[in-house]
């Protein structure tokens, strides 16, 4: 395991912990069942990603998932919950204990904080007869759809929202960035029902929590007029609705703590009259 020490990261930031899972016995840390424990806040997008490949995967009995509160509750942004586990992880820690947490029973420290390199072990190494949501020939694609999701949608919509309405043409810019991105989604969803064909993927993971950010958290950042070209997406904001239907999507989704945690951190200006949620992410199978 690497970890990056609390002095050389900034005072917001959370030392990474990058241990991963092996195949064996030979790499320390391998897959066994009731060894490991997932600790998420699905409140954040990072969170809710590990909640919903963990309940894709089916492996609630074999990888026990404790679920935190949305706010933490420690000064410094952490959970005491979490503590035990950071101070034995990393000798004199000092930093928040911060969620997500991938720990070991065996040893009682900390395996991983690494978002994507968790959900990466939990695709590949305690997949069992869950589908596959890293399917060897598709990673490249999978990769290149998270980074769409995280630069061309949270990231431009963010400074969208940062940029505010009155500047228009700097506001333009991250706009364009985001309508295009918006705009290819659509085009692969007009085409099936999951973003890389006829099964489920992490890259669905990855564009369903993206919307659900996006029509929860970042609508409030953006002006009616721009809320109205985000709607004006159908196959994308059905295939939203379709998964949101679905228990292992639906199951750790709490809206309103999503929007509580938001406005415990935001830093934005909130533009007026983007309040109307686009998808009702509450409703059931029709």
């Amino acid at each position: 395991m690497s970890v990056v020490p609390s002095s050389l990261l900034p005072a917001s930031a959370v030392p990474a912990f990058r241990g991963r899972i092996g195949r064996d016995a030979a790499s320390g840390h391998y897959a066994v069942p009731y060894r490991y424990r997932l600790h998420v806040a699905p409140s954040t997008p990072g969170c809710l990603r590990i909640a919903v490949t963990h309940a894709l995967l089916g492996l609630d009995d074999t990888l026990p998932l404790t679920v935190l509160p949305e706010t933490p509750d420690t000064p410094d942004g952490g959970y005491a919950a979490l503590r035990p586990l950071y101070e034995a992880s990393a000798h004199l820690y000092d930093g928040p204990a911060a969620a997500p947490v991938l720990s070991d029973g065996w040893t009682g420290r900390i395996v991983s904080t690494h978002v994507p390199d968790i959900l990466r072990d939990l695709a590949l190494r305690f997949r069992g007869d869950g589908p596959d949501l890293l399917p060897s020939a598709r990673r490249r694609e999978i990769d290149a759809i998270a980074d769409l999701c995280e630069r061309s949608v949270n990231r431009a919509a963010q400074r969208a929202g940062e940029l505010g309405i009155d500047g228009e043409a700097a506001h333009r810019d991250p706009l364009t960035v985001l309508f295009s991105a918006l705009g290819r989604l659509e085009r692969r969803l007009a085409r099936g029902p999951y973003v890389l064909g006829d099964a489920p993927t992490a890259a669905d993971v990855h564009v369903w929590v993206t919307l659900v950010q996006l029509d929860t958290v970042h609508r409030w950042h953006l002006d009616a007029a721009a809320m109205d070209r985000v709607a004006g997406h159908p196959a994308l904001w059905a295939y939203a609705q379709r998964l949101a239907a679905r228990p292992e999507f639906a199951r750790h989704l709490d809206i309103d703590a999503v929007l509580r945690h938001h406005r415990a951190h935001c830093r934005g200006r909130e533009a007026a009259g983007a309040g109307i949620r686009i998808v009702d992410w509450s409703a059931g199978p029709s």
